[in-house]
């Protein structure tokens, strides 16, 4: 069975900023590869590519793991015949989409106006293009700067080009570049080449079909030359194509499902390269064969491996516990890479996308070390390292808020985050607790048992911020007290990316505690109950305005579940817990057939770096893990005739 044509890189990408069906890009890219590759139809910032254009302004080189993250080290290629122009507001072309040739491994589109088809397939590091020009006119390949400062140099004698930039779009990154080298096997028209006035390089050729090429590096252009040796140079086109088909029909073969429903099939492998596209590799391989990385905390050059672009606060619930199933060698290198952060900065990271970016509350990536720990992932002194990161951030507060537990000090001497001085308060002390349990677990794998008390004890401190009055988790004051004026469809304040509905019961490590609260198991089936009979209502609250997750979990009626968001992946699984394993099974069957779809439109909401599309395999294949840190899965009815997971039968 090939499993690539089953693939639609474009799903989730009908999304704007207002609403998002996934909130992606079409991208062209290897499993976890350094770079990919997207069209660029219109540039609005973050969001650049829409499916339903038909104009194209260039193939971009891209990280961006979520536009609201946005990019850093990027490039733009556009091809041009005979009269050229110095920006891509002008040098767009109109091309037809329903002709274009879009998946994982190899695109190909044609540029309208100029007449030019424009091949590529990826490399780790790079990419392999091939051109072909009309042959009554001079061909030109354009480089477009996106952000930030820009440099190149032609390289005639070697048909070489070389070009950097120091783009990013926020955090830490010393002395941060991105240099790129691009090879031509066609003679450069030294003549017809030339520099524009908008920062762009145009190179022509004596040739109307030329291949390239294309490696980058974030250490030098030696290495990017280096990394061009070991991903594409001396092979041809088809060969480096055949690699990367090989590659992904490995990846999306790791789980075989049977099923009679076409859609569904696309739907599941759509999502299954979904979740094989972050993080990204931030490491590189020298000419003696070490891998090596730049340390955006320093700016130097380390030794190790390094991953990037991930935002573990979504991450953690569910792209990770599949990896753990299909992807434990990557699981074990990426945390490896990410724990490599603390040893070089002395922090462990939240949101790292190239420097760290602190984009979401918490120190989620607790959850993967304990989850990576218990099940034997990894171990030994990389392990007693990331206790160390753990510890540090659980006890220590930071002067950079991108970094660590927000409101350490006063949850370690209160036992939770006061709300008069922070504010997303329920879901840092909620988190908090529940990094403590993972740090027990850490702590009770090492044999550390000394620390597994402690933090225990620590783990309860979700208690502290139950109202019994109104059944939920709200913030409380210095003094202890909850103020006046409670509304539980009100969002934001208190609360991350949501209300009290779908915050309330971010307690993964202790559901039986969470009910003890509630009264006994029957109570907190009520209230599971009463949430996904609520109408769908929200209060813009301390946000002010709307948000788009509000719009998105109202366009659909499953309740107050937002299965468009991350903080209710997990609902419909309580009840499995509590002992109501059909409500599990109709409310994850309901969500599977009715959110989700292999269409350009096929996400509930954001995607998130493989998360949403890994809850949705997860609940396809009747698996859940809902407490990372803990070595055990729920089961329940596959929604397929019979799935297999490296070739084993589930």
């Amino acid at each position: 069975m090939k499993y690539i044509p089953l693939v639609n890189i474009k799903q989730g990408t009908k999304s704007v900023h207002r609403y998002s069906s996934g909130n992606t890009l079409p991208l062209v890219q290897l499993p976890f590869a350094m770079c990919g590759f997207s069209l660029q139809t219109k540039y609005e910032g973050g969001w650049y590519y829409y499916p339903e254009h038909r104009f194209l302004e260039g193939i971009r080189l891209t990280h961006q793991p979520s536009p609201w993250i946005n990019d850093y080290g990027t490039f733009l290629f556009t091809p041009q015949t005979d009269r050229i122009y110095d920006n891509f507001d002008r040098a767009w072309s109109g091309f037809r989409p329903e002709d274009a040739v879009m998946r994982p491994d190899y695109m190909k589109v044609r540029f309208l106006r100029s007449q030019t088809d424009f091949e590529l397939t990826p490399c780790v590091r790079g990419c392999k293009i091939r051109l072909t020009f009309p042959e009554n006119r001079q061909g030109y390949l354009t480089l477009f700067p996106v952000k930030g400062d820009y440099g190149y140099e032609i390289d005639y004698e070697n048909n070489c080009l070389r070009a950097w930039t120091n783009g990013k779009s926020g955090g830490t990154a010393v002395d941060f570049r991105t240099y790129l080298i691009v090879k031509f096997d066609s003679a450069i028209d030294k003549a017809s080449s030339r520099l524009g006035e908008d920062n762009c390089v145009h190179i022509a050729f004596c040739d109307s079909v030329v291949t390239a090429d294309v490696a980058s590096s974030y250490i030098s252009y030696e290495q990017a030359l280096e990394n061009m040796k070991q991903d594409s140079l001396g092979k041809s086109f088809e060969e480096v194509q055949a690699n990367a088909e090989a590659l992904w029909e490995e990846y999306l073969s790791r789980i075989e499902i049977e099923t009679d429903d076409e859609r569904q099939l696309k739907t599941f492998y759509s999502c299954m390269y979904r979740t094989g596209l972050f993080p990204h590799k931030a490491y590189e391989i020298d000419k003696d064969g070490n891998k090596i990385h730049y340390a955006p905390c320093d700016g130097k050059v380390h030794g190790g491996v390094r991953y990037t672009d991930n935002g573990f606060w979504d991450t953690y619930r569910s792209e990770f516990p599949l990896l753990a199933l299909i992807g434990r060698e990557e699981y074990a290198e990426m945390l490896e890479g990410f724990i490599v952060d603390y040893t070089e900065g002395g922090w462990l990271p939240r949101w790292p996308s190239i420097g760290e970016r602190g984009c979401m509350p918490s120190t989620l990536l607790d959850a993967i070390i304990a989850d990576a720990a218990v099940k034997g992932i990894i171990g030994g002194e990389l392990l007693e390292e990331a206790l160390r990161g753990m510890l540090h951030h659980a006890n220590n507060d930071s002067d950079d808020e991108d970094y660590g537990r927000e409101g350490a000090s006063y949850y370690c001497k209160l036992g939770y985050v006061p709300k008069d001085l922070f504010g997303n308060n329920v879901n840092l002390t909620l988190d908090s607790a529940y990094g403590d349990f993972c740090i027990a677990q850490v702590a009770r794998v090492l044999g550390h048992d000394e620390l597994i008390d402690e933090y225990m004890a620590r783990s309860k401190n979700y208690e502290k911020l139950f109202d019994k009055e109104s059944g939920f988790m709200r913030g409380r004051k210095l003094d202890g007290s909850f103020e006046d004026g409670f509304d539980p469809l009100d969002w934001g304040g208190d609360y991350t990316e949501g209300s009290a509905w779908q915050n309330s019961f971010a307690v993964p490590h202790d559901f039986e505690g969470l009910a003890e609260l509630y009264g006994g198991k029957d109570k907190l089936i009520a209230k599971l109950d009463e949430l996904f009979s609520t109408e769908p209502k929200y209060n813009v609250g301390g946000y002010g305005c709307e948000i788009h997750e509000m719009t998105e979990m109202a366009a659909v009626d499953f309740g107050q579940c937002a299965i468009s968001n991350q903080p209710s992946f997990h609902l419909p699984y309580i009840y499995y817990v509590l002992g109501e394993k059909e409500k599990t099974e109709y409310w994850v069957e309901k969500l599977c057939r009715e959110a989700f779809s292999f269409e350009d439109d096929g996400f509930p909401g954001d995607e998130d770096n493989g998360a949403t599309a890994s809850w949705y395999i997860l609940g396809t294949l009747g698996i859940y893990d809902i407490c990372p840190g803990k070595n055990e899965y729920i089961r329940i009815r596959k929604l397929v005739k019979s799935a297999k997971i490296l070739g084993k039968e589930i």
